[in-house]
């Protein structure tokens, strides 16, 4: 194949080197930025020009976009896919993939180090040594939380879920889980899991973790009603989607000491934070780490990658979010 042939590739954004090379070597690749996602017009303007997208969660990748622009496959840089319209690319016939397994431990990882972080007043007590308010130890200063017989309330227990589930058997705690479909005895038993109503769950949880998909049916599914259902001690830890959670009623249940405290990777309307959560102490706030490790990251790319390539080639790819399009030979 001449250079001339190769099919020609969008990425939306750079990602790490190594993840990059196959495409690099196979394909004529377009990366749009280091600094910053296109804008909706750039990919409009930009993808018509281009046989293939490979796109981050940040991207919409909607009807319009798709229809005017018919990429033969959406490599979605991400495990959720709440950014693309899945049903305009079927009805297109265009296939579109995703990167899961790699980051669960990762993701699992950023959860826990919230979880720490905000239970043992971390990052409060990091300012205070760098602003000079510590003095010399005493027996009342920035108290925390102890794990070991708590009780960690899992909303979602798919592969993350379960990972986190794992870590808190080393901490000694209880693990109690809500999810749409209970799982199999073995797998509570290897897990040290108890399957919860979400009313029981809440109500007995030290701790909530969230790691439920994106849907409609998930948007705020963790509101004024479920802040009401925890206990004041409780704490509340999001790596999912930002949407899940209402922030508004979030503030208001840390400003008035409903909730003890939160951890929160992912936000409603990232990169904007609610101007409230800012201004409180309780809360710790990451710019979506969930997968952010080298190593996660590079996983991603060569799976995102390997999907470009095997639908340009005519194959199956290796993580089909639409299987109707590209059935399974």
């Amino acid at each position: 194949m001449t250079h001339a042939q190769k099919p020609r590739v969008l990425v939306t954004r750079a990602l790490p080197e190594a993840g990059m090379q196959q495409l690099f070597e196979h394909c004529e690749v377009t990366v749009f930025s280091t600094e910053r996602q296109p804008t909706p017009e750039e990919l409009r303007t930009l993808l018509p020009q281009h046989d293939a997208l490979l796109c981050t969660l940040v991207d919409k990748i909607d009807r319009p976009l798709l229809e005017t622009a018919r990429p033969k496959v959406v490599s979605n840089y991400a495990v959720g896919y709440d950014n693309i319209d899945i049903a305009a690319a079927t009805e297109l016939g265009i296939p579109v993939t995703n990167t899961p397994g790699v980051l669960t431990g990762a993701t699992a990882e950023i959860a826990w180090a919230l979880l720490m972080t905000v239970t043992r007043r971390i990052v409060e007590a990091d300012q205070f040594v760098r602003d000079g308010k510590w003095t010399g130890w005493s027996p009342m200063m920035l108290l925390g939380t102890e794990l070991a017989g708590k009780t960690l309330g899992i909303i979602g227990c798919g592969r993350i879920g379960l990972a986190v589930a794992k870590r808190a058997k080393a901490f000694e705690m209880n693990t109690l889980y809500y999810n749409r479909r209970r799982l199999d005895e073995a797998t509570e038993q290897e897990y040290g899991l108890t399957y919860a109503g979400l009313d029981t769950l809440l109500a007995a949880a030290d701790v909530v973790s969230l790691h439920m998909p994106y849907s409609p049916e998930s948007h705020h599914m963790i509101n004024r009603e479920t802040f009401r259902a925890m206990k004041a001690s409780a704490f509340l830890i999001n790596t999912a989607r930002g949407s899940v959670v209402d922030e508004a009623a979030l503030v208001e249940a840390l400003q008035t000491g409903e909730i003890a405290g939160a951890g929160l990777d992912v936000f409603e309307a990232e990169p904007a934070v609610h101007p409230g959560l800012l201004a409180l102490q309780n809360v710790v706030l990451a710019p979506h780490l969930g997968s952010a490790t080298l190593e996660t990251r590079t996983k991603m790319a060569q799976i995102a990658v390997q999907n470009v390539l095997n639908v340009l080639h005519g194959e199956q790819p290796v993580s089909l979010v639409n299987p109707d399009v590209c059935p399974k030979r």
